[in-house]
């Protein structure tokens, strides 16, 4: 079986892929979020509360990402079958796009209603799936409890939400128990994640941002392989004892796993 893994698209598709694979696997982050990075990393925090009330500026926002994510997921599912996580860019749920339009007085694109349209694309979060003779799990993009800590030390004030999805990031895991691959956006702790980004902050540089629940559910389960992205820089391959571990990267990057 070719599996085409392909790494953090952000609205850019490979200018040229391998022919004839039977699966693709995305890990996340499908959309172009250049808008959202200038407002969310770029600004201090009063200058994106004034960006939120500029309504043109928030709805050229979620054009970026609505058009580029839908763009790419109808790339990818006329070639082979796709399963792709959603990653922490363009995962709104339309209820919120709905209230957010409404807020605005402007008309927003439904992202989750458009890809169900697409056929031969799935959207799969926290679930199994059985391909062919493969047990595929995909975790979603969760705020890992560790990551809070380091990174931010609740300077948002999102500690409970982070210890929340934590605990459901774990649940989801032990119900997966043994699998032959796992997604997960965020890599392991301490392997392929290790931050050196002009975007950051610069107290953010040298730090690791992978997840430790990842790491120990892969010491503990030993899948065959872990297909992870989220850290653009940390890009490659790595090994946790029986496991391959492959951080796919972004922006047309890829890998083509063949498994008998």
């Amino acid at each position: 079986m070719r599996i085409l893994v392909v790494g953090d698209p952000h609205g850019i598709l490979p200018k040229k892929i391998p022919k004839n694979v039977d699966l693709i696997l995305i890990i996340g982050d499908l959309p172009k979020s250049d808008i959202a990075r200038e407002i969310y990393l770029g600004k201090k925090k009063e200058e994106i509360e004034f960006s939120k009330k500029d309504s043109m500026l928030w709805k050229k926002m979620h054009d970026e990402i609505s058009s580029s994510l839908l763009n790419v997921a109808r790339f990818f599912s006329r070639i082979a079958p796709t399963y792709s996580l959603l990653g922490n860019v363009g995962n709104t749920l339309d209820s919120r796009t709905k209230r957010e339009g409404k807020k605005l007085r402007v008309k927003l694109t439904y992202i989750r209603e458009e890809l169900k349209k697409i056929k031969n694309f799935h959207i799969v979060k926290n679930r199994i799936r059985k391909i062919e003779n493969l047990r595929i799990g995909f975790l979603e993009y969760f705020l890992d409890e560790c990551w809070e800590k380091e990174f931010e030390g609740n300077r948002r004030g999102r500690a409970s939400r982070a210890v929340k999805e934590t605990i459901k990031a774990k649940k989801v895991l032990e119900k997966f128990s043994e699998v032959d691959i796992l997604i997960c956006h965020q890599p392991p702790y301490g392997y392929l994640d290790k931050v050196n980004s002009k975007f950051v902050p610069k107290d953010w540089v040298g730090k690791h941002a992978g997840s430790k629940v990842v790491l120990d559910y892969i010491k503990k389960k030993q899948p065959r392989y872990v297909l992870c992205g989220h850290i653009h820089e940390g890009k490659g391959k790595a090994k946790i004892g029986k496991t391959e571990v492959y951080n796919v990267g972004s922006e047309g990057d890829y890998v083509l796993l063949k498994i008998d």
